[in-house]
């Protein structure tokens, strides 16, 4: 758990941040290859509890574990909410799942936000008045 020495071997570590749950996955740093895929539903008990930032920092430990084990020491970060006609802001997991992930020891290099963003969309669910409950 301490600072990596020498050489660097950088990865991309993914996270989906929403509101009810936090995925976070480790690539290469090609992306192609998946080194390790972590959930906040792996690590708790309750469904309510998996977009906790307790989870995401339990999702992140092990996750960044594995990716320590298969050689990768540092990431750079790519945070993304659900987007299109839902949130466009990340969940609570995603700040969790950062520090975390830096507090295990992995070099954090740069970090971006890749939520997907409509420039022209189809029209939102819901009708001319709205959702009426």
């Amino acid at each position: 758990m301490s600072r990596p020495e020498g050489k660097i071997r950088w990865g991309i570590a993914k996270i989906y941040a929403s509101k009810n749950n936090t995925i976070i996955t480790i690539t290469d740093i090609t992306g192609s290859e998946t080194i390790t895929r972590w959930s906040g539903g792996r690590v708790v008990k309750a469904s309510r509890l998996e977009g906790s930032a307790y989870a995401a920092m339990i999702a992140a430990n092990k996750a960044a574990k594995d990716a320590i084990e298969k050689g990768i020491n540092g990431v750079h970060i790519q945070v993304r909410a659900p987007g299109g006609h839902k949130a466009r802001n990340p969940g609570q997991g995603a700040q969790a799942t950062v520090r975390a992930l830096s507090r295990y020891g992995l070099r954090i290099g740069k970090i971006e936000n890749v939520t997907p963003i409509p420039h022209d969309t189809t029209k939102k669910p819901g009708g001319r008045r709205g959702r009426r409950l």
